[in-house]
């Protein structure tokens, strides 16, 4: 019986692999055999997990032929993974990949590290901030405070507890949209209400519209639900959403659903326009498109007297074409796992009621903390400590990546959590490789794209600030001259740092 679950193309592993470029070399530059770059090439998308464990791959006469190189190269990669237990052969079956005994299997998203392995390596993985305190004590103990009523109850609210419904309803309201509590569900965070809408809307094999680069986690959950990823590109740097370009894609590819992240950009800091914003709503509405809006950093605008735009839901008053999300984790806090979504009443009965086949509902003690932070001045400052925190945290990393990386290249965003930084032509999967080794885990920049896309980036967030800063930036240095000279034996053990 053949051990492979899934299969990869000899097109599709052609241009994962051919997106993997490194610098031109230059003088120290080693370059390895076409056969071992061939080898180190799929093992790299196999430890990013953009190649699956147990994928048959291609029959070495097709990948040749995809590559342009000879089967003999190919032959010899495939020995050499082998050998190094990164693939597994049988006559009749194929060839399939694999991981060494021992090595963990690759995240397919941006897991953070478990706490214990922080002592040595900084984690640049997450974009995510500690609990601003005293407010999460806080916010606990009040939601302990109004729990005794809604424990002689079953507990379970599909649709999240009226309260809170009506709070995150009123805050709509003051920002200039009128929303009744009818309109919002809550969620287990901005994640679980991403889910409701694509099982909801977006069967397999149906086509969503995405930003492209985009939020790695939400690509990898459309992915799973069997979703055909439509990317649309991102103007460079701040620029944003090329309207021309999304009107085109939603004309003449008709996707059931779009999501953009139009305040503050998942991965690179661009704010939308009002005139982007009301095109974009224009173009969607137009295509018969569902616009799902993810407004979980709308909170983390960094510059004062920044005039924040409308949000997009605005530009929809008869709520027939947008759906917004919110979340509490990347404004507070990523362990208060409560999300919601606003949309049109009958939109928010259908979420409901499929979610009895999912996960129930949303945790009772959790809504309640976030409903005491809401409605006891605690929210506004909580989320004006993460403005400062996360303020000072992209100074001071913008500032160390600069002066010891002078040619990588990036905009600094107006609010957000994160940069999206290009590389100066080295391989972002390369970098992430060798960012284990010296101690700094990164993102590397095809994680965010579809098929590849760009290979030349990271991101880096803001979660880490002062000296803890100026240190990422210097093994950030190392893991690029380890990509620069080709080096591929062990690095020196990254030191204990404690900030």
């Amino acid at each position: 019986m053949a051990q492979w679950t899934s299969a990869v193309g000899a097109a599709q592993l052609a241009r994962l692999l051919t997106s993997q470029q490194d610098r031109p070399a230059g003088p120290g530059t080693r370059r390895p055999p076409a056969y071992r770059a061939l080898a180190d090439g799929i093992r790299l998308l196999v430890l990013e997990g953009r190649v699956p464990v147990a994928a048959r791959l291609p029959a070495e006469r097709e990948l040749a032929l995809a590559l342009s190189v000879s089967r003999t190269t190919v032959a010899a990669a495939y020995e050499a993974l082998r050998t190094e237990g990164f693939l597994e052969s049988r006559r009749g079956a194929g060839s399939w990949t694999a991981v060494p005994a021992g090595n963990p299997l690759p995240a397919r998203g941006l897991e953070p590290l478990p706490p214990e392995a922080l002592g040595s390596m900084i984690d640049l993985g997450c974009a995510a901030l500690p609990a601003p305190e005293p407010w999460l004590t806080r916010a606990v103990q009040g939601a302990l405070e109004e729990l005794p009523p809604y424990a002689h109850t079953h507990g379970d609210y599909p649709a999240g507890l009226p309260a809170l419904r009506a709070m995150i309803a009123d805050r709509y309201t003051a920002r200039g949209i009128p929303t009744m509590p009818e309109q919002i569900m809550v969620t287990t965070g901005a994640m679980g209400a991403m889910d409701a809408i694509c099982h909801l809307f977006a069967g397999r094999g149906e086509r969503i519209a995405v930003e492209s680069p985009s939020y790695a986690n939400i690509l990898q959950l459309m992915r799973e639900a069997g979703a055909r990823l439509v990317p649309v590109a991102m103007a460079e740097g701040l620029g944003g959403w090329d309207l021309d370009r999304w009107r085109q894609v939603l004309r003449e590819a008709a996707p059931r659903l779009a999501y953009v992240v139009a305040d503050f950009h998942n991965p690179t800091g661009a704010l939308a326009d009002e005139d982007q914003r009301r095109r974009l709503v224009e173009a969607a509405r137009s295509a018969g498109t569902v616009l799902v809006v993810d407004e979980t950093m709308s909170e983390l605008y960094l510059e004062d007297g920044l005039e924040m735009p409308r949000p997009v839901s605005g530009f929809d008053p008869a709520g027939s074409t947008v759906i917004t999300v919110g979340s509490a984790s990347k404004a507070f806090w990523a362990g208060m796992r409560i999300g919601w979504v606003r949309a049109a009443p009958d939109v928010i009965r259908s979420l409901v009621a499929a979610r009895a086949y999912a996960d129930l509902g949303t945790p009772v003690l959790e809504q309640l903390a976030v409903n005491w932070l809401l409605g006891s001045g605690g929210w506004e400052q909580a989320v004006s400590l993460r403005r400062e925190q996360a303020r000072e945290n992209r100074d001071a990393l913008v500032a160390a990546v600069r002066r010891e990386l002078p040619s990588w290249e990036f905009s600094v965003p107006q609010g957000g959590l994160t940069l999206w930084v290009r590389t100066g032509g080295l391989s972002g999967s390369r970098l992430a490789e060798a960012g284990e080794r010296v101690g700094v885990r990164v993102p590397s920049g095809p994680r965010f794209g579809v098929d590849g896309a760009f290979e030349g980036y990271v991101r880096l967030p803001f979660t880490v600030g002062g000296a803890v800063a100026e240190e990422a930036a210097v093994r950030l240095a190392a893991a690029a001259r380890l990509v620069e000279t080709g080096a591929s034996g062990p690095a020196e053990a990254p030191r204990t740092f404690v900030a």
